[in-house]
């Protein structure tokens, strides 16, 4: 999946001395891989170089990622100070995050917490979910609120407390309501652009240095399964 994608000001959420925060499209690698595609963090330092006239390297830290066909929040780091405390965040669970995640099928309850144990298939790229105790399996925990349905979708909040690789996709296509488009965990049908029903919509976090509170939003991808579900996403703040 190759792209010509460059980072412009309408996808920047946040910027500080310290944070860069990016509204990732579907389809953008946030690191490097096989396929050799420029990830979002090269991109990043370019957009930096050519905003602030800067030559030679500039420090781009990633503190986390999302995957390849989801959309959203995307935290980087400008400085090793800013990369190393909130790594330390993230590794404590002490960042709120808060997605949006489309379905084909209604989930069995309206409001759950799910706790797994995800063992990845590293050869496969996929997530198993154990219901109890897996050697070798990390446990994993989210909370999820069905918000509404609009025709034969259904938009639910997501609250995952863990970091797990697929986490989202796998807990929720095991409770059979599997991410639209997401293929790989039990969707029927692919959408027109290899993206998924799943956007990193909300984050919430000390700032790493000045200790202030800091609350972003990344407005919803343009393509039209996110459309009807616009007035609902608006109401979460």
């Amino acid at each position: 999946m190759k792209n010509s994608f460059a980072i412009q000001n309408r996808h920047v959420v946040y910027e500080d001395n310290h944070l860069l925060v990016i509204n990732k499209p579907a389809g953008i690698l946030v690191q490097g891989d096989e396929t050799g595609d420029k990830p979002l963090s090269e991109l990043a330092k370019e957009y930096l170089k050519e905003k602030y006239h800067k030559p030679g390297n500039v420090f781009m830290g990633v503190v986390h990622r999302l995957d390849r066909p989801v959309s959203g929040l995307v935290l980087l780091a400008k400085t090793s100070k800013a990369l190393t405390r909130m790594n330390e965040l993230f590794r404590t669970d002490k960042i709120k995050k808060t997605y949006l995640a489309i379905t084909g099928q209604k989930p069995p309850q309206d409001v759950a917490r799910l706790v797994h144990w995800l063992v990845k298939d590293e050869a496969r790229n996929i997530t198993k979910a154990f219901p109890n105790g897996n050697k070798g399996g990390l446990q994993s925990e989210l909370s999820y609120q069905l918000l509404g349905q609009e025709q034969e979708y259904y938009l639910l909040q997501v609250n995952p407390v863990t970091g797990r690789p697929h986490q989202i996709r796998v807990q929720l296509a095991s409770q059979g309501c599997p991410l639209l488009g997401d293929l790989k965990y039990g969707a029927k049908t692919p959408l027109p652009d290899k993206s998924i029903g799943l956007h990193a919509y909300q984050l919430q976090f000390e700032h790493p240095t000045q200790k202030t509170l800091v609350q972003l939003t990344a407005p919803l991808p343009e393509n039209a399964i996110w459309q009807p579900f616009r007035k609902l996403a608006a109401g979460l703040g």
